[in-house]
């Protein structure tokens, strides 16, 4: 069995100063929220062993928030940048996830943006929680994280319409829930 998370990152200022899209920051409300969502994994059997991040600041803030909420409470996964999460399409995210065999993770991370995270989290929904399929069919909102597992031992193996669909979890949806 293989856990599979897809985050997107955290909302952001609309422009950087640089100008570059690259460069954007995550405002006060995506400092709250990647902080919210690192919480919630955990609160949750699902620490990941390596987590693939974008070089997007907007990304690595992301991930650098979110792990500082899980501090103590989780082992330190493995961490690799990885530049071509950037803009990817959803075939080039699987492809990052597949290669992720070579380290062998149980749970897998990767911090990306949209549309193609979105478009691989659609993609690899072959069943799971209908709840939570209905959300994702809607949208991955920043800081949306849907959670997969595929059963199988071999992150090569893992494709389109394979993954069990566990959770879909907003910073909304975990403010809904704590009401």
């Amino acid at each position: 069995m293989r856990r599979l998370m897809l985050l997107r990152h955290a909302k952001t200022e609309t422009d950087a100063p640089s100008g570059r899209d690259q460069d954007r920051r995550l405002d006060e409300r995506g400092h709250q929220d990647a902080a919210m969502i690192g919480d919630f994994i955990a609160g949750h059997p699902l620490a990941p062993e390596l987590v693939l991040v974008s070089t997007a600041v907007r990304a690595q803030q992301t991930w650098e928030l979110a792990l500082e909420a899980m501090k103590d409470r989780v082992v330190s996964p493995q961490v690799e940048s990885v530049p071509e999460l950037y803009g990817a399409e959803p075939m080039q995210i699987l492809h990052q996830i597949r290669l992720a065999a070579a380290f062998d993770p149980k749970q897998l991370l990767v911090v990306g943006h949209n549309p193609g995270l979105h478009e691989l989290a659609l993609a690899l929904t072959g069943q799971g929680d209908p709840e939570a399929r209905q959300e994702l069919m809607r949208n991955m909102p920043t800081s949306g994280l849907a959670i997969f597992d595929f059963d199988t031992d071999d992150w090569g193996d893992v494709s389109f319409a394979r993954g069990n669909l566990l959770m879909f979890i907003t910073p909304k949806l975990l403010k809904q829930g704590s009401d």
